[in-house]
């Protein structure tokens, strides 16, 4: 069996420990995981709210400098533009990338340039303002989602990337999709669709289907598991 060292990177107001169940899986079938938090969202750093979508790349740059190879980079949601400046900046630095409900960003494309300048970091919303599904999160799961979310810093937010590498594309992705069935992805990439557009420039490209919410990890952590591992046989 081949084995794979994956970097799991969470999305906004996550660290690391949002993967403890999907790492756990992983390591019983015999690969290496490593649950990433991002500067950032470490609530013990007082100064978190400061961090940049730029300093977040470069701490993942050299967490993936310090693992074997082959390595995986596994990006969740938000998780997106830091691994694109990544993939710009150094696109021989992993094996493949796995974006889960997610995709690559464009060039000057940032979360929402319209956040204010002086909003210094975005607590977690209200469950019901989230722009987001829900789907395949029980009460537990959302208690601990809020009792160990941590305020997304407003730069990262704001903050768009700058990427100029077009090897960046060549990269070999897997997109898992959750909450939106791959077709439906793949269409929005072909119309050019602000989310998706990047995707259809990538030229080493599978989609999976894994049909649940927008957390994955915690809604179906062993599927989710499973997945990640066979895209990287």
């Amino acid at each position: 069996m081949q084995t794979s060292t994956f970097v799991l990177v969470p999305g906004f107001w996550l660290g690391g420990w949002a993967w403890d169940e999907v790492a756990e899986r992983l390591r019983a079938a015999g690969h290496r995981a490593v649950p990433v938090t991002l500067p950032g969202l470490d609530p013990a750093d007082p100064q978190r709210a400061t961090a940049t979508v730029t300093d977040q790349a470069e701490y993942l740059r050299g967490v993936v400098a310090e693992q074997p190879d082959p390595v995986v980079l596994v990006a969740h949601s938000g998780a997106n533009l830091p691994t694109s400046v990544l993939l710009d900046r150094d696109p021989t630095a992993v094996a493949r990338v796995i974006y889960v409900d997610s995709g690559p960003v464009a060039d000057g494309a940032g979360f929402d340039p319209s956040v204010p300048a002086d909003l210094a970091e975005l607590p977690l919303p209200p469950f019901d303002q989230l722009q987001a599904s829900l789907d395949g999160l029980d009460d537990d799961a959302l208690r601990t989602f809020r009792e160990r979310a941590v305020p997304e810093p407003g730069a990262v937010l704001r903050e768009p990337v700058h990427l100029d590498n077009d090897a960046r594309r060549d990269v070999p992705t897997t997109i898992v999709a959750c909450s939106y069935p791959s077709e439906v992805l793949l269409k929005m990439a072909r119309e050019g669709h602000p989310m998706m557009a990047e995707t259809a420039t990538l030229r080493a490209l599978d989609v999976v289907d894994l049909p649940t919410g927008h957390w994955p990890m915690w809604s179906r952590p062993a599927d989710l598991a499973t997945t990640l591992a066979t895209a990287t046989s």
